[in-house]
C-alpha cells in the first residue's frame, strides 16, 4: 500500500484523536465478526470493508494489514482475560470458589472470542506473526499475568488447607489452564449437540474441584455444606 497512506496512518495513530480512534476500534470490532465467521485464513480486509459498507483502500487509513487486525483482537481479548484472572484472585472467597470461577470465566471467553484466541493457543500462527515481534513480547507479558494469577489462587488454596498440596501451585495451575486449552481440540460454537460453554465449564470446574478439594473430615452425609457452582 502507498507509502504516504502508511505515513498518514502512523501520525493519526500518534496523535490519538478521539474520531480517529473510534472509527479504528469499529473496524477493529467488525473484524473480530469477520474473523469468527470466516476464520484467519478465510478472512480478509475486504470482507471487513464489505461489511462496514466502505472499500478497502479507506481502510489503510486506519489498519495496515489483516494481521494487524488479528493482532489488535488477540491482545484485546487476551488482556480483558488477564484482568478478569487478576480481578477472581484478588476477589474475596475461598480459594475452590475462586478456581471454579477461573475455570469457568476462560472457557467462556474461548466461546466469546471463537475461533480466534485458539488460532493463538495453537501456535498454529507462523504466518501470522514473527514471533520475535514487540506483539509477540506483549502477549507473553499478558499470558504471564494470567498464569500467574491461577498460580497464586491455588496457592492460596494450599496455604489455606482448602485445595491438597498434591503438587507444586504451577504444577496444578498448568494443569488447569491446560485442561481448558485443549478444548481448541474438539469444541465448536455452531455443532449441534455441543454443551454450552458455561456447561463446558461447569463441568471442568466440579472435576478438577472434586480431586483437588479437601473436605472436612468431621462432615459427613447430610452435614456436608451444599456445593457451590461458579
Amino acid at each position: 500500500m502507498d507509502s504516504g497512506i502508511g505515513r498518514r496512518r502512523s501520525s493519526a495513530l500518534a496523535e490519538g484523536g478521539a474520531a480517529y480512534a473510534e472509527r479504528r476500534n469499529e473496524i477493529i470490532a467488525a473484524a473480530a465478526h469477520v474473523f469468527r465467521e470466516k476464520g484467519y485464513r478465510g478472512a480478509s480486509l475486504a470482507a471487513v470493508a464489505e461489511s462496514l459498507g466502505t472499500d478497502r483502500a479507506t481502510l489503510y487509513y486506519y489498519i495496515g494489514s489483516k494481521e494487524e487486525l488479528f493482532h489488535e483482537i488477540v491482545h484485546g481479548a487476551a488482556e480483558a482475560n488477564a484482568a478478569e484472572a487478576e480481578a477472581i484472585r484478588d476477589s474475596d472467597g475461598s480459594a475452590p470458589d475462586k478456581i471454579g470461577r477461573l475455570i469457568t470465566a476462560l472457557m467462556l471467553s474461548y466461546a466469546r472470542h471463537y475461533p480466534y484466541l485458539y488460532v493463538y493457543i495453537q501456535q498454529d500462527f507462523s504466518h501470522v506473526t514473527d514471533k520475535k515481534s514487540a506483539w509477540s513480547r506483549k502477549m507473553k507479558a499478558i499470558y504471564r499475568r494470567y498464569d500467574d494469577a491461577v498460580v497464586a489462587t491455588v496457592q492460596q488454596g494450599i496455604d489455606e488447607g482448602s485445595i491438597r498440596a498434591i503438587g507444586s501451585a504451577r504444577t496444578i495451575a498448568n494443569g488447569i489452564i491446560g485442561m481448558v486449552n485443549w478444548t481448541h481440540r474438539w469444541y465448536r460454537d455452531d455443532s449441534a449437540g455441543m454443551p454450552s460453554a458455561a456447561e463446558i465449564g461447569e463441568t471442568f470446574a466440579d472435576a478438577i474441584l472434586n480431586g483437588l478439594r479437601v473436605e472436612a473430615p468431621h462432615l459427613t452425609g447430610t452435614d456436608q455444606p451444599e456445593t457451590t457452582h461458579p
